[in-house]
């Protein structure tokens, strides 16, 4: 129980972060839910986690471009304007400048730790499959991602100092 907890919350927030809120995101996770009961009708799931946080976010997209042609179409000279639909150059800049930063911070990690992290985020692996692998607990291994994820939270809020 206390697992799903964790994935609605995570689900909550990765949907604020998109700028949206309330009763947009309670509509958006549903859906994820519900397109993941459908979905497995036919299939399986491999990692039900990463389905949803996936649904969720390219439902959040779908949203977005829905809104944002609705206003389009209700504005004519809108219409006739072209949009150029590559991100400014600052925007650009300011990604590379985060993934700079980010890559910094997986290089200040323990060995283990980042390469537990990057199993588990990366490649999909499973706590279980990662301790295997290591030949250590399943306990470990949510130390050493734990760590790692604290620990870059906090290095790319202090913009790497």
């Amino acid at each position: 129980m206390e697992g799903v907890r964790l994935l609605l919350s995570k689900m909550r927030r990765l949907l604020m972060s998109r700028g949206r809120a309330g009763d947009e995101i309670d509509d958006l996770m549903q859906e994820a839910f519900l397109r993941l009961q459908v979905y497995c009708r036919d299939r399986v799931v491999q990692n039900t986690e990463a389905f949803l946080i996936r649904t969720v976010l390219n439902l959040s997209a779908e949203h977005g471009r829905k809104v944002r042609a609705e206003r389009l179409s209700d504005d004519e000279e809108a219409m006739t304007t072209v949009i150029d639909p590559t991100p400014a150059v600052d925007e650009i800049y300011a990604a590379q400048q985060r993934l700079l930063r980010f890559k910094e911070g997986l290089q200040r990690l323990h060995p283990k730790s980042r390469e537990a992290f990057l199993m588990h985020r990366m490649d999909g692996m499973s706590y279980v499959q990662i301790a295997e692998e290591f030949g250590v607990t399943v306990s470990m291994v949510e130390k050493h991602i734990a760590r790692a994820s604290f620990f870059l939270r906090d290095w790319m809020t202090r913009g790497g100092q």
